[in-house]
């Protein structure tokens, strides 16, 4: 459907991407405001906040790739069969990387484009303040951020596809620890370092209890401020805490900042990443060969579907990374949700979403399947632990999930 408005001065038009509008505000595109409750409607309004500006551009720019990827498979391939063949019209607006923007970009899409539901934010402050919005609208909220907090308020509309922060932040210790057992290395210290918003306070609190179970000592257990500029004395208080493998849960130019500081001080002990920084592309540009054996959590990795993720990487140049991913599993659950509910009314595919298994298309890239449980948690999702090698990301712990073997101190372990 085509619409004869005239985009308001001062916003841009993209016809070339199905008719998207990015501002720092709102992006709005309409086929002349279609009711979403129509029987059979030609287009379905699906909301994207993501920070297309600011400290987590990058981020945003991956996450509104993989979700316009989906997008588009599905409008080729004949649209929502359940709904007549109705064609998803993404609305995509910049959050910037301030939560309360994202709340107010959140509060108008609702308002001007009656979106049948939204996905966003990457960053878990933006995606808990965009939360408290669609909550009180009744709109559907889909999710890869991480914060327990996302889905530990009762809340109805929010659906959290990877796993919670903590036990992502438990499944970093725990699978490292195993790594270095397989290696024959007996840990009893270790050190994290977190920044201070809601996905490292998260995931720090994950590291601690691990530790705390395995009895392993934390030697250092720090905060720092998001967008940290002089990583010195954290880099001299690790050097000097006895430390034998260190846990980095932080963004990206944090994560270069401490790795190549680390490095440059010839500090050489495991460094183990908190996924965000440490597993994308840019990371490993910008560190060269500082990045080779860095390991990470991941809540997915591109390398165990390569006959999907490969599509993204033909489009845009670049391997699919994991918010990239899981925003596709997003969509084409939320795709599912709207074919078999037969409808597009929020409602409805809220009550779908908590009660089904999704497990066609893209719903299937992370674990084979999604499944929601009464708080909106993916009760499927299972974290893996990956490893920088030769450029690449590769997936190497558990065992059986890996597609290469992991290494220790320079060393491969073998099977």
């Amino acid at each position: 459907m085509k619409s004869d408005r005239r985009p308001e001065p001062g916003r841009s038009v993209d016809s070339t991407r199905r008719g998207l509008v990015a501002a720092a505000g709102v992006a709005t595109v309409a086929a002349g405001f279609p009711a979403i409750v129509r029987a059979q409607p030609k287009e379905i309004n699906v909301g994207v906040i993501m920070p297309l500006s600011g400290a987590n551009a990058q981020f945003g720019i991956n996450s509104r790739n993989g979700i316009e990827l989906v997008a588009d498979e599905i409008n080729a391939a004949g649209g929502i069969k359940g709904l007549g063949g109705a064609k998803i019209n993404l609305i995509v607006a910049d959050g910037t990387s301030t939560p309360t923007t994202a709340a107010n970009v959140a509060q108008r899409m609702i308002s001007q484009n009656q979106v049948v539901a939204i996905l966003g934010a990457f960053a878990s402050s933006l995606t808990i303040a965009i939360s408290e919005v669609t909550e009180r609208r009744g709109i559907p909220l889909l999710t890869m951020s991480f914060a327990d907090q996302i889905t530990g308020r009762g809340f109805k509309n929010i659906f959290q596809v990877v796993s919670k922060a903590s036990v992502i932040g438990r499944a970093q210790f725990d699978d490292t620890l195993a790594i270095a057992k397989a290696a024959g290395e007996s840990v009893s210290k270790a050190a994290i370092m977190y920044e201070d918003t809601a996905y490292g306070t998260a995931q720090a609190k994950g590291l601690r209890a691990a530790a705390g179970q395995a009895g392993v000592e934390l030697v250092m257990d720090d905060a720092y401020p998001l967008g940290i500029t002089d990583v010195t004395p954290l880099i001299t208080k690790l050097r000097n805490s006895g430390a034998q493998m260190v846990f980095p849960v932080s963004y990206l130019n944090d994560s270069l900042l401490i790795i190549r500081t680390m490095r440059q001080q010839q500090i050489d002990i495991p460094a183990i990443g908190g996924a965000a920084g440490y597993v994308i592309p840019d990371f490993v540009k910008g560190l060269g060969d500082f990045s080779n054996d860095v390991l990470s959590v991941s809540p997915a990795n591109y390398d165990r579907v390569p006959e999907m993720t490969d599509r993204f990487r033909k489009r845009y140049g670049y391997f699919m990374v994991h918010e990239a991913l899981e925003h596709a599993v997003c969509l084409g659950v939320l795709a599912e949700a709207m074919d078999i509910a037969g409808s597009s009314d929020p409602a409805k595919v809220r009550e779908t979403l908590h009660k089904e298994r999704f497990d066609k298309g893209w719903s299937t890239a992370m674990t084979g399947a999604v499944k929601f449980d009464e708080t909106g948690l993916n009760t499927l999702a299972k974290p893996v632990m990956v490893q920088w090698q030769g450029g690449e990301l590769r997936t190497v712990w558990p065992k059986d999930l890996a597609t290469a073997p992991a290494r220790w101190k320079g060393k491969p372990i073998s099977a």
